[in-house]
């Protein structure tokens, strides 16, 4: 399935683009990985752009984690603990190149209207937003597990393109939003 080979084109960048300068990363990861999108029915910059994205990510994730690392040497701290929980902040920006695969419209790929353009990247403001309450656990108030559930799976639906997953994501979501707002400001 797409999705499953978009998760395999994004593990292989991560890897390939492991300790690399951006130039050189880019070509790398273009020419090995971008192909295999083509094929599979991603518009050309979409593609090039998701493989792009990832290959730069990997100064971000362990175990190679340059900018993490760089960090941690400047907080005199582990390493490895800044690297895991750099990843953990970030993980809400792992979704925007799977967005713009399955609504080009994100990248202004394959002649989107202005509502197309707005109606996606509303979906995807609103799925980081999400994402990123799940990945640290906190929206006004610390989020116990079921609440960082509920955040991801209405995160999840958002990034789908389905016209029902985008109507379940956007309910649960903002529902889920207004809910933790009032509750956070009852005390």
């Amino acid at each position: 399935s797409l999705f499953l080979s978009l998760l395999l084109t994004m593990i292989v960048c991560l890897v390939l683009g492991m300790g690399i300068p951006t130039i050189p990363n880019y070509i790398i990861t273009s020419s090995i990985a971008a192909p295999a999108l083509l094929k599979l029915g991603v518009p050309l910059i979409v593609s090039h752009m998701f493989v792009f994205y990832f290959g730069i990510m990997a100064d971000l994730t362990p175990p190679v984690a340059l900018a993490a690392f760089a960090a941690a040497s400047i907080a005199k701290a582990p390493a490895m603990k800044i690297g895991f929980k750099a990843t953990q902040i970030a993980v809400a920006g792992f979704v925007v190149p799977f967005m713009a695969v399955y609504s080009p419209a994100l990248m202004l790929q394959g002649d989107p209207t202005l509502w197309a353009v707005v109606y996606i990247v509303v979906k995807a403001l609103l799925a980081i937003f999400l994402w990123g309450s799940a990945a640290i656990g906190y929206l006004w108030s610390p989020l116990n597990l079921t609440e960082r559930v509920i955040a991801a799976v209405a995160a999840g639906s958002l990034v789908v393109a389905l016209p029902i997953t985008d109507e379940v994501g956007f309910g649960v979501g903002l529902s889920f939003i207004v809910w933790n707002w009032v509750k956070s400001h009852k005390k």
